[in-house]
């Protein structure tokens, strides 16, 4: 390899690591305060970064909030498969899906974003679009997989879309510990799962 290649090999790996440094810092203000609080100077601030570089790598806030939510889905993906190949039921599914809805707040203030608001930015709302259809059609296959058999489409988007309202309605529900919340959380997406046919 020449002194050139090897040059702009590391160029891109510090490109690559910058931004990782950048998704991280977002991901962790995300956990700690109100989304739309958080702009990209605080984002900036937490990974040390200027916020003019922020924009190098990411040329709006939302722009970032795909790349996270990307790097979210490939986790997502994993966990789903590894719960297909241990042999999960349609309940586990459900149940995992509420979970990680409810422990990753981060990504579902961006998912609720995009879905809610998302004519702000065409580009990124095109982008959460692509990410959104991926994950459903991988949600689709890992339920016809744990069910054992087919499921319309429309059958699947209805059941996600449920799990996702009952996570927004009751998952700051008063009067209830964290815990109480997700067991009836839980109750709920097993009583979608079960009226629905799922």
């Amino acid at each position: 390899m020449s002194d050139r290649s090897t040059f702009m090999k590391l160029r891109q790996d510090e490109r690559e690591v910058r931004k990782s440094l950048i998704i991280t810092a977002a991901m962790k203000l995300f956990e700690e305060r109100s989304f739309h609080d958080i702009g990209m100077r605080d984002i900036a601030s937490e990974a040390g970064v200027s916020a003019a570089s922020i924009y190098r790598y990411f040329p709006s806030r939302d722009d970032l909030f795909i790349e996270a939510l990307i790097q979210d889905i490939n986790r997502i993906e994993k966990n789903l498969e590894t719960l297909v190949g241990k042999g999960a039921t349609v309940e586990n599914l459900a149940i995992a899906v509420v979970d990680y809805l409810i422990d990753n707040e981060a990504s579902f203030q961006m998912m609720c974003h995009f879905m809610m608001r998302g004519e702000e930015n065409p580009r990124a709302l095109k982008k959460f679009n692509a990410v959104q259809i991926y994950f459903l059609k991988m949600f689709d296959e890992a339920l016809k997989r744990a069910a054992g058999g087919d499921k319309e489409r429309l059958q699947t988007q209805a059941f996600f879309a449920s799990l996702s309202g009952v996570v927004l309605t009751f998952r700051n529900y008063p009067g209830r510990s964290q815990s109480e919340r997700r067991e009836y959380m839980h109750k709920l997406a097993l009583t979608i799962m079960r009226e629905g046919n799922i």
